[in-house]
């Protein structure tokens, strides 16, 4: 009896020590690297889209101005160019609406086919120059359109500190 419990007492340490043993990590090698994953670092930055239902005048008219902006809080990662990722993703559009943003009557004409931030420069003096592709001249139409696709990257941009206003290269852009 008492070999049969000693016996016993042994297969227990012995597969003990075999999960034990299975948990633990591999001894690393000398002069090995092992890839480590690396934390992305997210910053929140505001993206200005359009609730029509916001604008409107005491008739119920649209009155296609900045007071039908509505900012979504959405995250970037962090990088060197924040102004351009931001801006790159407004343009992006409605993949960046939730149902429940949706829902709320937020919209967005972007993307706009062929549309895109081409640079960026920020000036001394607070000016963010803005410069765009638009083969297709996607950015024009109605002073009501314009006005809005215009005052959403306006928007969005200004949300950073420094930036007083915004100028769009090429000057044809956003016109009736």
């Amino acid at each position: 009896m008492k070999k049969i419990f000693i016996f016993i007492l042994i297969v227990l340490i012995l597969a003990g020590i075999v999960g034990y043993l299975i948990t633990l990590k591999p001894i690393e090698k000398v002069g090995e690297e092992i890839e480590k994953p690396r934390e992305t670092k997210l910053r929140k930055v505001l993206l200005y889209y359009y609730n029509p239902e916001n604008d409107k005048d005491e008739s119920g008219n649209t009155m296609c101005s900045r007071k039908g902006l509505v900012a979504i809080e959405r995250e970037i990662t962090l990088t060197k160019t924040p102004i351009q990722d931001t801006i790159n993703l407004l343009l992006k559009g409605k993949e960046n609406l939730t149902d429940f943003d949706r829902a709320q009557g937020i919209t967005t004409e972007y993307p706009l086919e062929g549309f895109s931030l081409v640079e960026t420069n920020f000036k001394e003096d607070g000016t963010l120059i803005l410069k765009f592709n638009d083969p297709l001249n996607k950015t024009g139409g109605g002073s009501c359109r314009v006005g809005i696709l215009w005052f959403q990257i306006e928007a969005t941009a200004k949300q950073f500190s420094g930036v007083k206003k915004v100028q769009f290269l090429p000057e044809e852009l956003f016109q009736p």
